[in-house]
């Protein structure tokens, strides 16, 4: 590091779980984060923030009036834009020494896989159970850290599944694909404005633990709050042996001769 990065990140350095080697390894790091919205820009600000290297930010919508109200990545000029677009200017605004990469389709198949083999660390900040599926299936062949998280009227939710073990749980272990509930939007049911803020923060939060290997991850517990009463609830949660996304593969027995 040099002498503006040591004072910039001066307040991380001072902590003994992050100190120099901590934050050496922030600023060498690859996040993906999918999503440039309510959840997408609160923890994009943070990692970039925080130093991490370069960011890979991925979304296909423009911005809209209706999202300015918790998508705090985009303001009024951003109106028409694409997010990625939009939300690199105000990354670079906060951070110019990180390197944010715009993504400006629905990342799905092989381009998904390429982006998440190459990421440190995934952030899942989409609204809907189609792309959580597929970024889980890409995390779990790829052994990448997922940092998952969602938000809808006042309640929001967020988990990670650390897929470099093993024995950790993906996202179709504790949400399976054919029992998924009928889904919500934010443009239909609604979601208060800070509460985005708050599970964004936390998946930075996560991410950047994940990246130094400081603190215990939410892996193997779902985060859950309750923000009329400002109420969180930890749920504890294990992997499924028969997951058929991460689940060990049946053994056929060896043939005798």
């Amino acid at each position: 590091m040099n002498d503006d990065q040591l004072l910039r990140y001066s307040r991380h350095i001072l902590l003994p779980e992050i100190d120099v080697a901590g934050q050496e390894a922030i600023l060498g790091a690859r996040v993906l984060v999918i999503g440039a919205g309510g959840l997408g820009s609160p923890a994009a600000m943070y990692l970039s923030a925080a130093g991490v290297g370069t960011l890979a930010l991925a979304d296909h919508d423009t911005v809209d009036l209706t999202n300015l109200q918790r998508q705090i990545l985009h303001s009024a000029e951003s109106i028409g834009r694409l997010k990625v677009e939009s939300g690199r200017d105000t990354l670079h605004r906060l951070n110019p020494h990180c390197r944010v990469e715009t993504i400006a389709q629905r990342l799905e198949g092989e381009a998904l896989a390429e982006q998440i083999a190459a990421a440190d660390v995934v952030l899942d900040c989409c609204d809907n159970f189609a792309t959580r599926h597929a970024v889980n299936r890409a995390c779990v062949r790829h052994r990448k850290p997922l940092v998952s998280g969602a938000a809808i009227r006042f309640d929001g939710q967020v988990s990670v599944f650390d897929l470099r073990h093993a024995d950790s749980a993906c996202y179709h272990c504790l949400f399976p694909e054919g029992e998924d509930v009928e889904e919500v939007r934010c443009a239909v049911m609604g979601v208060f404005a800070p509460l985005v803020g708050i599970i964004g923060a936390v998946q930075a939060a996560e991410a950047l633990k994940l990246i130094v290997g400081c603190g215990e991850p939410l892996a193997g517990r779902l985060l859950l709050l309750e923000g009329l009463s400002m109420t969180w609830r930890s749920v504890a949660y294990g992997k499924d042996p028969d997951c058929a996304v991460c689940g060990q593969p049946v053994q056929q027995p060896t043939p005798t001769l």
